[in-house]
Parts: structure tokens; C-alpha cells; sequence
């Protein structure tokens, strides 16, 4: 693997154009179903591909030598540039905090704090979906909070629709696929008197024209409450003791588009920078390093397996704790 790792970059390096990398970028578009509109297209997604290769066998060689705690991999983000990524699907809106401050927050007292924990084990963490190029990541990471709330309240876990939010919320602030607010996410559904399940109201990766229906209404909430900013002690209670809980983090590196494994810990990942609606599912600590436990929605082929440890501890990497929200039915 590290000889085939050697030759590649070696290719790369010195610009050839050789047929192992043909045959891998062959591959690769199949794998991912890629097609394109015309030859241009494809030889500047080929362009940026290449160097995106580049970019994560460097990075892997440098993480075997023990420089860094997590591997890349040349996912189906590879043919896009970080720019392009941050525009289309990392759709976060800036909440305004003066609007909030830390009123909102309702202790959580008297419960004790596990050491670990892990959500999806307790059935309440739905299946990790795709939002494609669409900027909606703010719907997926409220809703997934919502449903840990209704399966502890119902004990059934429905995934609920993120794309009744993307069409409906806009009356609140949202902005469908052109971004959204997490906090605005709750103001719409407890205005609306509920939320759709994904079955009834599917996905689309595309804005849409509102088709709620109490029919298939299968998610509700009363209240939300957000966290002290840039609190990791008091997410840790909130997620250990209530369950999931909806955060922004900075997704802008492309170290993050192409995570592939292992413990997320850049040191320029600034927490002031945040851009992207995830949900922290869980944490706990491996080989003596703490991590945060996040679902993305970028599909499977993202990351490990759709989810992404990010470390815990490290002065509130990546903003984990700069917007951290959950909801009360």
C-alpha cells in the first residue's frame, strides 16, 4: 500500500498523466457516479481531483510517520475545491447571540455525567443521509437533536424531514438550500405545530414548494434551549445526560472535506470560524485523547461512515461549543 501510496505521488508529482491514474480516476467517477456536462468541466474536475489526491496521500504519509491523528481519503467531495464546498453545502446563517446570550439555557442539575457515551447505541440516532449541493446541513443537525428527543418520549425512532424545513421555514428566517439558522429550525416547528417525517415528506436536495401535512406529522417540540458559549464541560452534560444535541462547527479545511478516520485534531481549525450544522451524538476518550462523536450529513462514504471524532478539550476546536442547541417537547 505505502509502495502504491510512493508511485502515485511520485506521478502526481511530476505531472504525468499516467495510466495507473487514468485507471483511478476511471474508477473513482464510477464509484461516486460522476458525470459531467462537457470536456471542459471534466478536465478542470480532473485538475482539482488530482490535486485533492495529492493532498490526502501527503497528508496520510505524514499521519503513518505519526504527524497526525486521523487519515484522509478521496471521497466524492475530491472533484470540488474548498471554496466550492464551503458555498454550497455548508449553509450554517450566524445566529445573532445578542438575541439569545445564555438566557436560554435551562440547567441540567442533580444528573450525573457518564465518562462516555454513545447515542446511536440507544437507538437514537437516525440513519446518516446526504444533503448533496444543497446548503440544508442546518435542517439535518436540528432535526437530529428533535428525534433523539421524540424516541425518548415515544420510544420510536422516526427520522423526521429536513426537507419540509428547507420548503416551509422560510417565514422564520431560513433560506432553504441557500442556508439556515438551527435556532429558526425550532421557531418554525413550534409555530407550525410540528414536523413531517422524512418518508412522508422526502428529501430532494433542491428547494421546494411546501407540501407540510399534519398527516404525516411525526416530530413536535415546546421549546429549545441553547448552551453557554463555547462550553465543552456543559455540552458534555447536556449531550451525556439529555441526548443529542445540534452544534456549528468550522468545516472550512479541506482536511475536513476529505476526513476519512481517526481523531480530528488540527490546530488551525478556529473556533471563531463556524460554517456547518452538525450533531454531537456522543464522546468519550480513545488512547488517552477526548473526543466529541458527530454526525454529519454528507452521506456514508463521508468520513467513518457518515460520522467524524473531533477532539475534546483542546479549547473548543472548530467552535464544537460556540453554538450548541437542544430542544424540549
Amino acid at each position: 500500500m505505502h509502495i502504491l501510496c510512493a508511485l502515485l505521488l511520485a506521478f502526481l508529482v511530476l505531472g504525468h498523466s499516467s495510466s495507473a491514474l487514468n485507471k483511478l480516476w476511471e474508477e473513482w467517477k464510477i464509484k461516486h457516479s460522476k458525470v459531467y456536462d462537457n470536456q471542459t468541466e471534466i478536465v478542470f474536475r480532473r485538475a482539482v481531483w488530482e490535486k485533492n489526491k495529492l493532498l490526502v496521500l501527503r497528508h496520510n504519509q505524514e499521519a503513518s510517520a505519526g504527524k497526525h491523528s486521523f487519515t484522509m481519503g478521496v471521497n466524492h467531495l475530491a472533484d470540488m475545491t474548498a471554496d466550492e464546498i464551503n458555498e454550497k453545502m455548508n449553509g450554517l446563517k450566524l445566529e445573532e447571540a445578542v438575541q439569545f446570550g445564555n438566557s436560554t439555557f435551562r440547567q441540567v442539575s442533580g444528573l450525573s455525567v457518564p465518562q462516555s457515551v454513545d447515542w446511536r447505541k440507544y437507538g437514537m440516532v437516525s440513519p446518516v443521509q446526504n444533503q448533496g449541493l444543497c446548503g440544508s446541513c442546518w435542517a439535518f443537525s436540528s432535526l437530529g437533536a428533535l428525534e433523539g428527543q421524540m424516541k425518548k418520549q415515544t420510544g420510536a425512532l422516526v427520522p423526521l424531514s429536513p426537507q419540509n424545513l428547507v420548503d416551509c421555514s422560510t417565514n422564520d428566517g431560513n433560506l432553504g438550500c441557500r442556508g439556515g439558522y438551527i435556532s429558526k429550525s425550532y421557531s418554525y416547528i413550534i409555530r407550525n405545530g410540528g414536523v413531517d417525517s422524512e418518508s412522508f415528506y422526502p428529501y430532494e436536495h433542491q428547494n421546494g414548494k411546501c407540501r407540510y401535512s399534519v398527516k404525516g406529522k411525526a416530530g413536535y417540540c415546546a421549546n429549545f434551549h441553547i448552551l453557554p458559549q463555547g462550553d465543552e464541560k456543559t455540552l458534555q452534560a447536556v449531550v451525556g445526560s439529555v441526548g443529542p444535541v445540534a452544534v456549528a462547527v468550522n468545516a472550512m479545511l479541506p482536511s475536513f472535506h476529505l476526513y476519512r478516520g481517526g481523531l480530528y485534531n488540527v490546530p488551525n481549525c478556529n473556533p471563531r470560524f463556524i460554517n456547518h450544522a452538525v450533531l454531537v451524538v456522543g464522546y468519550g476518550t480513545d488512547g488517552g485523547q477526548d473526543f466529541w462523536l458527530v454526525k454529519n450529513s454528507w452521506g456514508t462514504a463521508w468520513g467513518e461512515e457518515g460520522f467524524i471524532r473531533i477532539a475534546r478539550n483542546k479549547g473548543n476546536l472548530c467552535g464544537i461549543a460556540s453554538f450548541a442547541v437542544y430542544p424540549t417537547l
